[in-house]
């Protein structure tokens, strides 16, 4: 009772064979439609459903070969098994069978056992990508499901970062404008009559404003990397004026003379300018606030590939905690800092990554700290 859904379509212009095929098919319940020309079993074919056609190749006015070519060109009907009846067993009607989209083949007189376990095995393959097919039809259901979740959390995700990072510049403007009217007070206040302890409060309100200052900008530059919002546009840059323009604005920040090394005029990098700058300003602030006013020291090493730029100070170096665990937020060490010099040295470190370049920290052996930025060379 297994086949009794299973229908299958006989095509041969001679009735006696049409109905030799049946008994034999009828033996395990099949289901039996027959057509005695292929323009009879093309009409057939567009009002029922089949699962195998045993198809007759010699029929007068068109062939099982012609039927055979006009059913695999139909997207209805490509994917029904095509068995060819045949009295020719010679290769090249095998051959053109196969060509024109057969299955198999089997020739008469008809062997009972071996027609049914031809059909029963093309039948099994045809449900079997049915349900092939089936199951691919659901898994791209299902991808193309998962992918529009993940596009909207995605698009949520992305939505909750630009807040973020808008939340941090507002904050950061926000911040700026009474800082900057700190510091002026704080200036104007210095230039007037004032006690010793008073010139000492003013002193130290600037300084806290300023540090504040610096934090806001330092923030707001870690969250603009972070979020990869920051387009640098990397251009051929002169290694001696990026040290000279950091070295600059410390001295005239600081009040405290630098070293340069090593500084040759011919030897570039691709870089974000503004953001290398920034990068050796902060390396340099770092060194300063742990060195006691000692000497601090930019060297400059060029080889074939590549370009390095050593901060050097004789300072108190870096703990071990910071050794460990270098450049991560938030992290108990030196890095977090109440000076916030381990953030500045995060936002460097987030900056050398967007120029495909490494930031390493040592403690040097007679004393001091060493950060090295390295660079590609032009």
């Amino acid at each position: 009772m297994k086949n009794t859904n299973r229908k299958i379509l006989i095509v041969d212009d001679i009735p006696a064979n049409i109905q030799i095929l049946g008994n034999i098919l009828s033996t395990q319940n099949f289901q039996i439609a027959y057509a005695q020309s292929g323009k009879q079993a093309l009409s057939v074919i567009k009002h029922q459903k089949l699962d195998l056609i045993l198809l007759d190749i010699m029929m007068p006015s068109m062939d099982g070969f012609e039927v055979c070519q006009i059913l695999k060109s139909q997207k209805e009907t490509a994917e029904i098994p095509i068995i060819f009846l045949t009295a020719k067993a010679d290769m090249d009607s095998i051959v053109k069978g196969f060509e024109v989209g057969g299955q198999d083949y089997i020739t008469k007189p008809f062997n009972s056992a071996e027609l049914l376990a031809r059909v029963n095995t093309h039948i099994l393959i045809y449900e079997q990508r049915k349900k092939l097919k089936e199951l691919n039809e659901n898994l791209e259901g299902i991808v193309k499901e998962r992918t529009q979740e993940l596009e909207s959390a995605y698009n949520r995700l992305d939505h909750l970062e630009k807040a973020k990072t808008d939340f941090l510049s507002i904050i950061s403007h926000e911040l700026r404008t009474p800082l900057n009217g700190l510091t002026g007070l704080s200036t104007l206040l210095s230039q007037t009559e004032l006690s010793s302890e008073q010139r000492e409060y003013i002193q130290y309100l600037k300084e806290v404003s300023g540090r504040l200052a610096k934090f806001s900008e330092i923030a707001l530059l870690i969250t603009s990397l972070q979020v990869q919002k920051y387009e640098a546009d990397l251009i051929p840059t002169a290694v001696k004026y990026l040290m000279e323009s950091a070295a600059e604005k410390f001295e005239k920040n600081t009040g405290q003379k630098l070293r340069l090394t090593n500084v040759d005029k011919d030897v570039m990098i691709p870089a974000a300018p503004d953001l290398i700058k920034k990068s050796l300003e902060f390396v340099l602030d770092n060194a300063k606030n742990h060195n006691n006013n000692g000497e601090i020291e930019l060297i400059a090493n060029a080889v074939k590939e590549s370009v390095e730029i050593l901060c050097h100070d004789n300072g108190s170096g870096f703990d071990q905690e910071a050794l460990d665990h270098p450049f991560e937020l938030f992290y108990n060490g030196d890095f977090a800092h109440v000076q916030g010099t381990g953030l500045s040295l995060v936002a460097v470190k987030l900056i050398m990554d967007l120029h495909g370049g490494d930031i390493k920290i040592e403690n040097r052996k007679n004393g001091g700290a060493s950060v090295r930025l390295k660079f590609k060379r032009l």
